[in-house]
């Protein structure tokens, strides 16, 4: 058997190591799974099959975590996931216009921009105002349309914040729950969602199941000073790695 699902063995041993290791990271850091997700599959699969298949996996996890994570969240996290699937589809159509190299270049900078974001000050607890958080929305809506990446602007808005840990965390979660949907349903309008994909997606969940387990476990043995370093680390670490692979 030479392919699985259309993809080739390569393709697919890459999606399976990059689905463990990204959704071990979520599970530590609240995100990270489609920042390290995406660039890693966009050198394996095409980068529309590498955002769709992230938003697949992204949307099974959350799924399987809902009621922690609505208990949990701010109500800032409804407000941002309500802008993100307004603008996300804008962004998928982009995409789909721009050609493999370029698009792969932009997921990159995009990995990258998130470290550059969370160096950033820490800021109060207090909520940001509306105009803020509609900014972060859109973006991050362009950004999962585009990249299948909601975390670069939604991650230093919760992260650069002094509020506790867990809150941000399930904040971040919930939005990078809702905000695949955008994406498929544009897909699947666009006609280019393919049911290989979805089958793809099922057969890599368990990884994705045992990495975030096992990312949960290790997050309640880290400090919070311990956890924002790591945040930072492993942004930094994507963004690298992924304008490396490139060159």
């Amino acid at each position: 058997m030479t392919e699985l699902f259309g993809f080739a063995p390569v393709a697919v041993a890459a999606a399976l190591f990059a689905a463990f290791g990204s959704a071990f990271v979520r599970g530590l850091t609240g995100f990270g799974m489609a920042i390290l997700l995406v660039p890693i599959l966009a050198l394996a699969l095409t980068p529309l099959d590498a955002v769709l298949l992230a938003n697949f996996l992204s949307l099974f996890i959350g799924l399987s975590e809902i009621v922690r994570l609505v208990r949990g969240a701010e109500r800032s996290a409804w407000h941002i996931a309500g802008v993100v699937l307004l603008t996300a589809p804008f962004g998928f159509i982009a995409l789909s216009y721009t050609s493999a190299d370029v698009a792969r270049l932009l997921i990159a900078l995009i990995a990258f921009s998130a470290f550059l974001a969370v160096l950033f000050p820490r800021r109060p607890a207090a909520p940001h105002g509306a105009a803020t958080t509609g900014a972060v929305g859109v973006v991050s809506g362009l950004m999962t349309g585009y990249a299948g990446m909601p975390g670069p602007p939604v991650v230093p808005y919760y992260v650069g914040r002094d509020i506790p840990r867990e809150t941000a965390k399930a904040s971040m979660m919930l939005i990078f729950t809702i905000a695949p949907l955008a994406g498929l349903a544009t897909g699947a309008v666009m006609e280019v969602l393919e049911w290989q994909l979805a089958l793809f997606a099922a057969c890599l969940f368990p990884a994705v199941l045992l990495g975030n387990w096992l990312g949960n476990h290790a997050s309640g043995r880290v400090s919070d000073p311990a956890w924002r370093s790591i945040v930072g680390l492993i942004l930094a670490g994507a963004a690298i790695a992924a304008c490396l692979r490139l060159l």
